[in-house]
């Protein structure tokens, strides 16, 4: 399967992921209906965009317990990135990696349950380099992706 970019996205699936963004709880037939397709087409096309990799998935961390949100940062080296991605995929409130240039070489959006554990994730990385730690304090909206 080809990897998906902006560029492969028509207009429906760039319709459809805005709508996801702003209103994740909108059933198939929902956006089926604001997009212009029936409910199977819509599914059909939400689908293919998960299975993608273009929707990551579905949160509601406040909701279930998660109260604690942070941004780890991890400094490491070059041999040490492919047993952090893997130790970090292990982590189940690590629901997010991203590798980035510059100082740092991997963030993790961490969601936690109570300090202690956001303690216990930040410890078991930081065993592959210097860490950073921020607390989220508030999350905006996310903006809808650009028109190429």
């Amino acid at each position: 399967m080809a990897a998906t970019t902006l560029e492969s996205l028509d207009e429906i699936d760039r319709a459809t992921l805005e709508l996801l963004q702003t209103e994740g709880r909108l059933s198939g037939a929902e956006v089926g209906r604001r997009v212009g397709l029936s409910q199977p087409t819509a599914g059909a096309r939400i689908q293919r965009l998960e299975k993608s990799g273009v929707i990551l998935g579905y949160r509601a961390p406040a909701a279930v317990g998660l109260n604690i949100h942070a941004v780890v940062r991890l400094r490491t080296t070059h041999a040490q990135l492919p047993k952090a991605l893997a130790l970090a995929e292990r982590i189940a409130e690590v629901v997010s990696t991203v590798r980035v240039t510059g100082e740092d070489c991997l963030l993790f959006d961490v969601h936690c349950t109570h300090a202690e554990r956001l303690e216990q994730v930040v410890d078991s990385l930081a065993r592959f380099g210097p860490v950073t730690t921020s607390l989220v304090l508030r999350s905006y909206p996310a903006k809808p992706l650009p028109t190429p």
